[in-house]
């Protein structure tokens, strides 16, 4: 027989909540499952309408709680072969098999099922309040969850703990880098290609601004703060899309270069950055052309997590769970938002392995998601005792 669990992240799998895309259909079942079991729900939807937080609480009121979040947004499926339909959830060998499954719905899901087994038992035992925190597109920067945050920052209690169940294969995660995104524009002069050296090219100013990010990296590579805890244990510069031309004949008068900073807890982002702004002032200066330009902008950021191994999250997670240890993950999430906006004290744990994520064929295995079925069933018999 199927655990309930199983049965909800089936559902979960068939919504195909890409980010940016409409996720309302999946909160609507969220929240019926959550009120069935008497859980008080709030939703905060996008300034557009189209897509839907969710915030749900179980236990009593004005208490400070534990607060399990999780998003509800998915990568996209073009261009990767996978060998079923995506959105239809398969089992075999051990193992679910759809998108989302590891990053993240299964958490979601057992934190749904979670809440379930709680009012069955009766909410009016917990002595701590749960709640549930489900945000849209994390995947482009925690966007969504933001207005959770200040939802959360207005009221007149809030939650203790924070567990983000982003996939650790169960083990407890006290940090991640945080991130800036960036965008150059880089401006020159269009022309016919026949006469390019009367030109400026915006495609060539790009590459320079390139070659500035590799040195950068190459600086903090060998001089940068150092987390052993990491698998790349300094700051990286990254360059992710360059875009910029109309056809071959054509000088490009202007070329977009999106990269990224992802930032060890020791290192300051803002001086990363003016750095690589005093690297492009160079390249402009060096093509003594009036039309040469390049403009850095922020697209997006987020905070790192750092959580001491001391904090009362660590203690009382890996009280849950059995471990003995910690870790830190490459990926980042909502922890350092709740961490540093709210003053929550906030840990990483959940089923699966993000090698799994954003690949064809992702999946979870049973035995994690059982893993995280027996965590949320020690936090409720915590919660029933009081923090």
């Amino acid at each position: 027989m199927k655990s309930e669990t199983v049965e909800i992240l089936d559902r979960l799998v068939a919504f195909p909540t890409l980010s940016r895309t409409l996720n309302l259909d999946l909160i609507c079942y969220a929240r019926s499952l959550l009120e069935e079991a008497g859980a008080r729900c709030q939703i905060v939807t996008s300034e557009d309408g189209s897509r839907a937080n969710l915030y749900a609480t179980i236990g009593p009121d004005g208490v400070p709680g534990v607060i399990l979040s999780g998003h509800t947004d998915v990568v996209p499926v073009e261009g990767q072969a996978w060998s079923g339909d995506p959105f239809r959830m398969t089992h075999r060998d051990g193992r679910y098999y759809g998108r989302g499954t590891a990053d993240m719905k299964g958490f979601v899901a057992a934190a749904l099922a979670a809440v379930r087994r709680a009012g069955v038992q009766g909410a009016g035992e917990l002595a701590t309040p749960l709640h549930l925190a489900l945000s849209y597109d994390e995947e482009i920067g925690c966007i969504g969850v933001r207005s959770l945050i200040d939802l959360l920052a207005a009221a007149p209690v809030r939650p203790a703990i924070c567990i983000v169940g982003e996939p650790t294969g169960m083990a407890v995660a006290t940090g991640h880098k945080g991130k800036m995104a960036l965008r150059a524009v880089c401006h020159g002069r269009e022309g016919h290609s026949a006469l390019a050296p009367m030109g400026l090219n915006a495609l060539h100013l790009a590459a320079e601004l390139v070659g500035v990010l590799r040195a950068e990296q190459e600086r903090l590579q060998s001089e940068g703060a150092r987390d052993g805890d990491y698998d790349v244990p300094y700051t990286t510069v990254h360059a992710g899309i360059l875009r910029g031309g109309v056809q071959v004949n054509i000088v490009p008068n202007r070329a977009e270069l999106d990269w990224e900073i992802r930032h060890v807890a020791e290192e300051d982002p803002a001086a990363i950055l003016a750095q690589v702004r005093q690297g492009a002032a160079q390249v402009v200066a060096a093509m003594a052309d009036p039309d040469a330009a390049i403009e850095i902008t922020e697209t997006n950021a987020y905070p790192g997590l750092d959580t001491p191994p001391s904090a009362r999250a660590v203690d009382f997670v890996k009280g849950l769970t059995g471990a003995n240890g910690t870790i830190k993950v490459a990926f980042g999430t909502e922890g350092g938002l709740f961490d540093r906006d709210l003053g929550v004290s906030t840990v990483i744990c959940g089923p699966g392995s993000m090698a799994q994520g954003h690949k064809p064929d992702e999946f979870v295995s049973a035995d994690q998601l059982a893993a995280c079925d027996v965590m949320l069933d020690a936090l409720l018999e915590r919660l029933r005792g009081g923090l």
